[in-house]
């Protein structure tokens, strides 16, 4: 059975994806940077209120995903503070200066998330080389990573993303996701192989999750 994984940019849209049947939520802030570290108080409410797993991203501003010694520092601390909540995993990712996986730090991230799995995101479709990049980031100890196959979006990326299903052979869960809808989900299932899916669920071009959207995502 496929699995569905909404992100979740404010409260409301975790709520909605809570209630319309949602595996499991994403959970940043930042929209319309595509996703940054939410507010510690925000997570924390969420738990209070949500039974299904929460993974929460850890990414301290938009743009690209090389990371200054602060900025760094900043990834681990809000990861221990957001850690007490119990949350259910991290989501996060690090390139270094030519593109590639930042092995060192994304394994350091790892191990201080443990025993909490960790999703690479889509920093993934930013890097050097699909194989070599899958490796390294099975390397690092990510359970699942986030990718629309190195392509702008999933239909353009179906080719790579049953590769990368193909490739990962069961070491680490290909979470299909960037422009995932109700309507191509079907598709992509069948082509790619994959059995977890990762959509916003806003159809509007607003803030929040559509909750007939995640009911239909659920159903394909």
């Amino acid at each position: 059975m496929s699995k569905i994984e909404i992100a979740c940019f404010n409260p409301e849209s975790a709520i909605i994806a809570f209630e319309n049947g949602a595996d499991r939520i994403e959970l940043c802030d930042g929209l319309s940077e595509g996703g940054t570290t939410p507010d510690f108080e925000t997570a924390k409410l969420l738990r209070e209120k949500i039974n299904i797993p929460i993974f929460v991203m850890i990414r301290p501003r938009g743009g690209d995903f090389t990371y200054s010694d602060e900025e760094f520092t900043q990834m681990k601390s809000e990861l221990i503070q957001l850690k007490t909540l119990n949350v259910d995993g991290f989501v996060f990712g690090i390139l270094d200066e030519n593109d590639e996986v930042n092995v060192a730090q994304n394994k350091e991230l790892v191990e201080l998330a443990e025993p909490f799995p960790c999703t690479f995101h889509r920093a993934f479709d930013r890097a050097k080389s699909l194989e070599d990049s899958l490796e390294k980031v099975i390397e690092c100890g990510f359970k699942t990573v986030l990718t629309s196959g190195q392509k702008p979006n999933v239909s353009e990326g179906k080719e790579s993303l049953k590769k990368l299903v193909e490739l990962s052979n069961g070491r680490i869960e290909i979470l299909v996701g960037g422009g995932l809808r109700s309507t191509n989900i079907e598709e992509l299932r069948d082509f790619t192989k994959a059995g977890y899916f990762h959509s916003s669920a806003i159809t509007d071009g607003g803030a929040f999750a559509n909750p007939g959207e995640v009911v239909a995502l659920k159903d394909k």
